[in-house]
């Protein structure tokens, strides 16, 4: 094996999250979260369709035919995002996530953001913006520390 640099732990897991990312089936915005504690991943999560449903790509987009901006009528959109998708791995596969970091190629909307202060995660790392004041507040608001990592 070389003798290369290793990357930092949130390089690390950011990376992980991009590559996450990839798997996704928004036509908008691909998007990859990982759930990490004591520098081990407990559950991954990408943006997309419910299992066994018409994937977006195959289906087409709501919000894009309607031209509705980012960060607006999250309802009308067939898919889930990153954050709420590996919140629900981590349940459905019985992992406790109280007191993990999440790291996410983007930072989380409003309701993300209320699931994760709920889920107990108690940091969050992300890579590219996302234009949500409310998000912002209520991370505020809960103590929730928020950092860049590009």
């Amino acid at each position: 094996m070389g003798g290369g640099r290793r990357p930092a732990w949130d390089a690390y897991f950011m990376d992980i999250a991009g590559v996450v990312a990839s798997r996704s089936t928004c036509l908008r915005r691909r998007v990859g979260a990982v759930l990490v504690r004591d520098k081990r991943i407990l559950a991954t999560g990408y943006n997309g369709a419910p299992s066994g449903l018409h994937h977006c790509l195959e289906a087409g987009c709501l919000r894009d035919r309607l031209q509705v901006p980012a960060g607006e009528r999250h309802e009308i959109c067939r898919g889930s995002h990153a954050e709420q998708n590996v919140l629900v791995q981590a349940a459905r596969y019985g992992i406790a996530v109280d007191g993990a970091t999440l790291y996410c190629t983007n930072e989380p909307c409003v309701i993300c953001t209320k699931l994760l202060i709920n889920a107990g995660i108690k940091d969050i790392v992300y890579r590219d913006d996302y234009p949500d004041e409310l998000a912002r507040q209520l991370r505020a608001e809960a103590g929730l520390p928020t950092r860049v990592h590009r």
